[in-house]
């Protein structure tokens, strides 16, 4: 759908400078999704993984963050490997919804209430991050990260459309729950892509 440099604005590479590449593609259905431009891949060009690569490197960033839509519906065993071959980390975000392919120095799981993940994605997420909503959100969280192996880092991420509503409710689930961390999406307050 399309790939930028920018700044990684949540989660455990916050703030770091990082490649984006966000493929079209995604049958979750989110319905705060703020890419919903991604959900059918048939709108956006086909891009060839040596181009994305080539202009990865380009960029002089050290982190290719794939994301979407959902990119695990995707085989990303050649995307990896060429991104590796530059010398470059790979990270993904994924709802889990469908199995992991291609090799991973950083996994963001984002599971979704709308399409349930594979049980294989646990073990392999090192960040669980959930997106809160609403109340039921928080049961949400502790049910996902018992899931999660220990070293895994907790987050919990206000929607950003009740933002306002739900930060104080995180706030205090977090000061009560010290496991888990608060992750906010700085890059909508520092209007960055």
């Amino acid at each position: 759908m399309e790939q930028f440099y920018t700044i990684q604005g949540e989660g455990a590479f916050q703030g770091t400078p990082a490649y984006f590449v966000r493929i079209a593609g995604c049958d979750v259905g989110c319905v705060w999704c703020d890419v919903k431009d991604s959900w059918n891949a048939e709108d956006h060009p086909i891009v060839a993984v040596d181009e994305m690569v080539s202009l990865a490197r380009q960029s002089g960033g050290q982190i290719v963050v794939v994301t979407g839509g959902e990119p695990a519906m995707y085989d990303l065993a050649y995307l990896t490997e060429q991104i590796h071959r530059e010398g470059l980390r790979t990270h993904i975000e994924t709802s889990g919804a469908y199995p992991l392919s291609g090799e991973w120095d950083w996994v963001c799981l984002s599971p979704k209430k709308f399409k349930q993940p594979v049980e294989d994605i646990f073990p392999q997420a090192d960040e669980l991050k959930i997106v809160v909503y609403n109340q039921t959100d928080f049961k949400w969280a502790e049910d996902h990260a018992r899931e999660v192996s220990a070293t895994c880092k907790l987050y919990l991420q206000p929607e950003w459309s009740v933002e306002k509503k739900v930060l104080p409710k995180i706030i205090e689930y977090a000061k009560a729950n010290p496991k888990w961390r608060i992750s906010l999406q700085v890059h909508k307050y520092m209007d960055i892509p």
